[in-house]
């Protein structure tokens, strides 16, 4: 996960490997810096998880099966409103571009729509004292907190923010979606909700012969990064029985032309800029574990 890193394994894989695509990356910092060499390389790439709008406007080869953060940061904020949380805290890792652009979709629409920011603080990856960010929002007696990082620092932010006396929900994206949240965080984060791409308890059979094998095989439930990982396979294995071939145009072509696939997360349609049009869930943390809430459509 080190900066230029990813470029460098990348150009690894494309030059003497000579793999006919790739999957991955998962967060969108290393996709940015894949996406350019997979584009010039004429390698096709479809990140499983990289939300940032930016990722696959690199170029015609860069695809994605998950939803964008226009989609999930306006979904976090129209579930904050529809609870009548029309005060919010928000708190951003600068460091992170997924994070930088959930807050701004986020605040947009909340904004927009009768909701009020009354603090907003920032940090970077690997901080571990969130004390004086969290006190600088207390002032603003927020009705929830937007934490749109990753799960490592949201659970010690959830951590803290308790022991300042700050009670109200949290609430995030797709990036808390870890065991090690709630490792992390304990009790802190019972009662907070995240945005995210599948949840194992959908009862849907297809889902449910998925989360069986994979509890067969991995001896655990599969996360959402599990069931996007496995549909970015299928879309290219399924692209390459179409395509007759792997060769890097036709089965780009192939790759883009997906229609209504069903995926383990949602029904998979590729649009024009080469993102899926499909369905969030929302999850609240119960008991130590990931409880279903609600789907939210496109």
């Amino acid at each position: 996960s080190k900066q230029g890193e990813a470029g460098t394994v990348a150009k690894k894989l494309i030059s003497r490997e000579k793999v006919i695509a790739m999957l991955g990356e998962v967060a969108p910092g290393r996709s940015l810096e894949m996406g350019p060499i997979c584009q010039k390389a004429g390698v096709p790439m479809i990140s499983p998880a990289s939300t940032n709008p930016k990722v696959t406007e690199v170029g015609d080869y860069v695809f994605r099966v998950c939803f964008i953060d226009p989609f999930q940061g306006t979904v976090m904020a129209k579930f904050a409103l529809s609870r009548g949380w029309k005060k919010v805290a928000i708190l951003t890792d600068s460091k992170q571009d997924y994070s930088v652009g959930l807050t701004q979709f986020f605040k947009e629409y909340y904004t927009k729509n009768g909701g009020t920011i009354v603090g907003e603080a920032s940090y970077g990856s690997g901080d571990k004292d969130f004390k004086a960010q969290l006190t600088s929002i207390l002032g603003g007696a927020p009705d929830a907190i937007f934490a749109s990082g990753y799960y490592n620092e949201s659970g010690l932010i959830a951590v803290q923010a308790r022991e300042l006396g700050l009670t109200v929900p949290l609430l995030g994206g797709d990036g808390w979606d870890s065991p090690s949240l709630v490792q992390v965080a304990g009790k802190a984060m019972e009662g907070c909700f995240f945005s995210n791409h599948f949840s194992a308890e959908d009862t849907t059979p297809r889902i449910q012969d998925f989360v069986k094998r994979y509890q067969e095989k991995h001896k655990t439930t599969p996360d959402a990064m599990a069931a996007l990982g496995y549909d970015s396979a299928m879309i290219l294995f399924d692209a390459i029985k179409r395509a007759g071939t792997t060769d890097g145009k036709p089965l780009r072509d192939a790759i883009a032309a997906t229609k209504d696939f069903d995926g383990i997360t949602g029904k998979i349609t590729l649009d024009e800029k080469r993102n899926a049009n499909k369905s969030a869930v929302i999850l609240e943390i119960k008991g130590g574990k990931f409880v279903y809430t609600e789907t939210v459509a496109p």
